[in-house]
């Protein structure tokens, strides 16, 4: 039975993410490899991993906040972690093998696989273990948060960055996400580190929800994009047309609490 306080706690919409994250992992990550027919067989890695994952952690999912660091339920989750932290650096150096440690310019670190996109398992893997080892209760606890986020914040802004610099930024709008990801790392790293006053935390937040907004219109234009493509086939578009998952990424917003960073002190 799952108790109202632990529906309420932060802790559990961490859990969330992290189980929503790694499950639609599976579907982004088909999508995305199937644009070479799975043409290598680590490639297929992270696709079941994302789904032994979610099968893994549904039935030891935390009922309490103990449950978190006590039992089957922190076993299961250090397990799933390590292995995720291990597929990102793993899929993080297999990418940039592909192009860019044979020529190693900005050039080949543009068209290459995205290489930054694997560490998206990595950051999952550490937020886990965080949630796992860590008392939930801690100051640590939300530093440590702040600072996942920071990451996820920095690599939508370097993902973004590159991968609208393939066609040059032919449309305006492409410098949208960048700017907002931009934005959306400083605003992050002065509540890291710097501990403000509510009031810039409510700013920070509507931030957030801006940020967010922009993620949903990135993925209406590249969905509508992949409609208007040049194939009839609307999944031949989805596969080598615009990564229409991809914007989503800057959906996921940060939970900011300032008794968790330590703000109000």
């Amino acid at each position: 039975m799952i108790r109202k306080a632990w529906l309420l706690h932060p802790a559990f919409w961490v859990e969330l993410f992290i189980l929503s994250n790694l499950a639609f992992l599976a579907v982004d990550i088909y999508v995305a490899h199937s644009i070479n027919q799975f043409g290598h067989a680590t490639e297929w890695i992270p696709f079941g991993f994302s789904i032994i994952a979610t099968l893994l952690l549904v039935p030891f999912s935390p009922r309490t906040a103990d449950d978190l660091t006590e039992g089957r339920s922190r076993f299961v989750g250090c397990l799933v972690g390590v292995a995720s932290i291990g597929v990102g650096i793993g899929g993080f150096l297999l990418h940039l093998e592909s192009q860019f440690f044979a020529q190693l310019t900005i050039a080949s670190l543009v068209y290459t696989a995205p290489f930054i996109a694997p560490l998206s398992y990595a950051g999952l893997g550490f937020l886990l273990l965080l949630n796992r080892t860590e008392s939930i209760d801690s100051r640590a606890w939300g530093s440590w948060v702040l600072f996942l986020a920071c990451g996820g914040v920095f690599g939508n802004f370097v993902l973004t960055l590159a991968d609208h610099a393939q066609n040059g930024f032919f449309h305006t709008t492409e410098w949208i996400p960048v700017c907002a990801s931009a934005i959306m790392l400083g605003f992050l790293i002065v509540i890291l580190f710097r501990f403000p006053n509510r009031a810039f935390l409510v700013t920070a937040g509507c931030v957030a929800l801006i940020h967010a907004g922009v993620g949903v219109l990135g993925f209406a234009y590249h969905g509508l994009a992949n409609l208007e493509g040049p194939s009839t086939s609307l999944w031949d578009n989805t596969v080598y047309g615009a990564p229409v998952f991809a914007p989503l990424l800057l959906t996921e917003i940060t939970h900011m609490d300032p008794s968790a960073t330590g703000a109000n002190e």
